[in-house]
């Protein structure tokens, strides 16, 4: 896959960013202390293009300014100065992974070859043009795992201990003795069975619980879960789990994946929690399952509104948790997407293929 240039043209670069260092520069070391003086000698037309959406300046994307050498950032922070910045642009960067403007300035994007996606999930880019065209998608995979992990068993944590009533009962200065759940040998349906999903479903197997998967279709010998199950065999499998995670993409066929049968076949004392996308549920449903006892808990890091409205109904759900989608954020996280990013754009730069390269009938990586 040959993106780009003439062989000729890539050693001419290599030329100019080593009249711009101090030291020898390879792919390999990223550039560090670059003089700007000479960098701004080099010619505009041995940089490529890069828009950088959700960004108003390279400060904004920590580690960016690595690449200043051999790339001319344009910054997009509203849908008019994407449409301006796409124009004759190589990649596009979505910081701001949750923009969902890039379908309305498509007609802009002829020269668009790769778009990486600064998220997991990338459903806010999978628009038929997108789809259909010949642009390759790359997403942050991996960065989340480990964070989305330790969130899900918090909560789980949260839910066994009865956290939540032991805060609302400080609050209140009572003092009510109850007994806990002690979680060992307890059981964990995982719905999705992506990177997440197997960090998940480690994490909770040392920590002593059984876990049980639902791809897309049946496996054995899966070195992550005790079992992988089908989707069709879903709503079997509610009624034997005491932690229903989910964390499978979000695509047209999942939308609404966990409604009003599928809570009702859950035990009544489990937990629910959704860590992938809003529109994988129906949230009424599960408010009314909170209400009716159907269900034990629920925590939420994902919503189809966001942020929440103050009235939405959600706020006052019994035993939920809300988290305002930051379960996969963390003190570094940034500085961590653009280290994808950056390894990538030196595999682009090189015509090598990239890395978490999503298959887009699909709508995640493969």
């Amino acid at each position: 896959m040959n993106f780009l240039r003439s062989e000729v043209d890539d050693k001419q670069l290599y030329e100019n960013r080593g009249a711009a260092y101090n030291f020898d520069v390879s792919p390999a070391h990223p550039s560090q202390g670059w003089n700007r003086e000479a960098l701004e000698e080099i010619p505009m037309s041995n940089k490529i293009p890069i828009v950088i959406q959700g960004a108003a300046t390279a400060d904004d994307v920590p580690g960016l300014a690595s690449i200043a050498d051999q790339a001319e950032f344009r910054f997009a922070m509203d849908r008019a100065s994407l449409d301006e910045a796409l124009k004759g642009a190589q990649v596009l960067f979505g910081w701001n992974f949750r923009a969902n403007d890039l379908e309305d300035c498509w007609d802009k994007a002829a020269e668009l070859k790769w778009i990486h996606w600064g998220g997991a999930g990338v459903d806010a880019a999978m628009f038929p043009g997108l789809v259909d065209s010949g642009v390759v998608l790359t997403n942050s995979r991996g960065i989340f795992d480990r964070p989305l992990a330790e969130w899900t068993l918090g909560m789980m944590i949260a839910h066994a201990k009865n956290v939540v009533d032991t805060l609302e009962n400080q609050r209140k200065k009572e003092w009510n003795y109850r007994l806990n759940i002690l979680m060992l040998g307890q059981n964990v349906l995982i719905v999705g069975v992506g990177s997440i999903g197997r960090e998940i479903a480690r994490m909770t197997k040392l920590f002593g619980l059984n876990v049980t998967g639902i791809g897309r279709t049946a496996r054995d010998n899966d070195p992550d879960f005790d079992n992988v199950h089908g989707q069709n065999e879903l709503n079997d499998l509610l009624g034997q789990a005491d932690y229903v995670v989910l964390i499978t993409p979000m695509t047209p066929e999942n939308e609404n994946l966990f409604s009003e049968p599928q809570f009702t076949a859950m035990k009544s004392d489990a937990q629910f929690i959704n860590i992938g996308r809003g529109q994988l549920i129906n949230e009424a449903d599960l408010v009314a399952a909170l209400h009716k006892g159907e269900i034990g808990s629920a925590a939420l890091d994902v919503f189809h509104e966001e942020p929440l409205s103050p009235d939405n109904p959600i706020w006052t759900a019994p035993n939920i948790i809300i988290s305002p989608h930051v379960c996969g954020e963390y003190a570094g996280h940034h500085e961590d997407i653009v280290k994808v990013f950056l390894k990538n754009f030196d595999l682009y730069r090189r015509g090598a293929e990239l890395s978490n390269k999503v298959d887009k009938s699909k709508g995640y990586v493969v």
